[in-house]
């Protein structure tokens, strides 16, 4: 029998997704469960003993290293500070490290210390490394260049959780894109053709959340939940089925491309589930920049238009916005302010462009020269986008895309645009919940919202659009108050984020060479 630990390495404390006020209002360590560990678990032998430990939720337990025969981490690229700190730390135990997951994939050579490097995607290479770990060996290196039939895949063993410690669970219905994004490195690692899994295997694994007593928030965490639109289409009814049988046990979120809200049958289906959360990359509103970076399907859509029809399908949107593209102006961060204002788009995700390992734009760059280093490290003070973006010679001044990034998030994150960005949601959302139970219990919501009058309605820099917005709510639009105080609670997390984010580039914008 082998014992096994399982390690999810911690992302920053302070990067845009970490929404650690949020969390802690709500009595949960961290947003998001890490669903690729426990996918990577179900593929391990049935008579090995599991351990995992969120080293987001919880602090590192030197004991549970002594127990462990072997462990297993994997990470993505805000966690790689972490991860490699793991290593050493296994090494200083006497104990063997395999790690997988997106950042090693793409930068092996980053994780050259790790015992075992199990790259690509599980279903294909872990087999390999059981393999040789049963005859013996102390390490290798096991890659894929085939794409795996997730249709295969295990249900992921969610019973290692704990599913309390955080806002959300997630689920995977999808790998791959079929655009053609310039800068992604989601059709690098998966590949443009989007395999599904199928609608019984999801309702599986749905099955499985609601039997560990899980109710609440689900997250289906495919980079794009519609790039085959066909397949979806084949499983939200058997999901709408299975979710009125069990009295609509969960509310649901995803990533889509904006040409979802351009699909009224689709709509249709999403909002009959309750799916009330949706991200869509936007990236910028200029057409030009889109054509040049190969995100063409954004520019057949009017922004506000499709923002607004997902808003009245009960959809909030969550959008991703990118500086530093080749060829913008100084007129690019006014043009995005606009457009998020337009839109009305409260959590606007404005980020600095990043050239990611292994990407179409990087291996431009790196041919003209543009490129200063071949691997993607995160320094000190990096935590995601906003912080660790323009590791490349932008095509205009770096201290210019700096300034302007600066004066957006001034402007996007003020007190008076974001809470007025709410109002206009709120007055625009058309949702009808259904009867969905919680994980956390009302206590703890009531306790939540005490905190969050305390904290706004008693701040001198918000009380006043607080209340506004309180008062308006509740007069005019009193179905939409719920989801009106989340969006009012994000804002305790964009605020912090925020004054990070300026006093990084302020120091940027004095290092020399800027």
């Amino acid at each position: 029998m082998t014992n096994c630990l399982l390690l999810s390495p911690r992302f920053p404390e302070l990067s845009y997704w970490s929404f650690r006020e949020p969390c802690e209002l709500l009595g949960a360590r961290y947003p998001a469960a890490p669903l690729g560990l426990v996918t990577a678990a179900a593929l391990l032998p049935p008579d090995w003993t599991l351990r995992l430990l969120d080293l987001n939720v919880r602090e590192m337990d030197p004991a549970q290293l002594d127990w462990a025969d072997i462990v297993m981490a994997g990470g993505m690229i805000p966690q790689q500070r972490s991860l490699l700190a793991l290593i050493d730390l296994c090494h200083a135990h006497g104990k063997r490290i395999a790690v997988g997951g997106q950042d090693p994939t793409s930068q092996p050579d980053i994780y050259a210390a790790a015992d075992y490097l199990v790259l690509d995607e599980g279903e294909l290479t872990i087999p390999q490394f059981l393999a040789d770990l049963a005859a013996g060996a102390t390490s290798g290196i096991y890659r894929s260049e085939a794409k795996p039939d997730i249709t295969l895949s295990p249900t992921p063993r969610f019973d290692l959780l704990e599913l309390h410690r955080y806002i959300y669970a997630g689920v995977q219905f999808s790998r791959g894109c079929p655009f053609n994004c310039e800068f992604c490195d989601i059709i690098e690692l998966y590949g443009r053709r989007p395999r599904t899994k199928t609608p019984q295997q999801l309702l599986r694994e749905l099955e499985c959340l609601y039997r560990l007593g899980y109710r609440g928030h689900v997250d289906f965490v495919d980079d794009n939940f519609i790039g085959n639109k066909k397949a979806v289409k084949a499983f939200l009814p058997e999901l709408l089925t299975w979710s009125r049988q069990r009295g609509f046990p969960f509310l649901f979120s995803t990533e889509a491309t904006i040409n979802l809200a351009d699909d009224p049958t689709l709509l249709d289906m999403m909002e009959a589930v309750d799916f009330r959360y949706v991200f869509v990359g936007i990236e910028t509103p200029d057409p030009r920049l889109l054509i040049r970076t190969q995100k063409k399907v954004n520019t057949r859509y009017r922004v506000a238009e499709s923002v607004h029809r997902l808003n009245r399908r009960g959809m909030l949107v969550t959008a991703g916005f990118i500086l530093g593209f080749d060829g913008e102006t100084r007129q690019a961060a006014d043009a995005i302010a606009a457009c998020v204002e337009a839109a009305a788009i409260p959590m606007a995700m404005v980020g600095l462009l990043a050239a990611l390992p292994n990407t179409q734009l990087t291996r431009r760059l790196a041919r003209e020269g543009r490129l200063p280093e071949a691997q993607f490290r995160l320094k000190p003070g990096d935590a995601d986008q906003a912080t660790s973006g323009l590791n490349f010679t932008p095509s205009r001044p770096r201290a210019e895309i700096l300034e302007d990034y600066a004066a957006l998030l001034r402007q996007v994150y003020s007190p008076r645009r974001y809470f007025g960005r709410v109002l206009a949601v709120a007055r625009r959302l058309v949702r009808h919940p259904k009867q969905v139970g919680s994980i956390r219990g009302r206590w703890t919501e009531l306790r939540a919202l005490a905190a969050l009058v305390w904290r706004l309605g008693f701040d001198r820099q918000t009380a006043w659009y607080f209340w506004r917005t309180v008062l308006v709510v509740l007069l005019t639009r009193p179905g939409n108050f719920e989801s009106t105080l989340h969006l009012m609670a994000f804002f305790l997390h964009f605020r912090t984020h925020t004054r990070i984010v300026l006093e990084g580039l302020e120091r940027r914008l004095h290092e020399p060479g800027t």
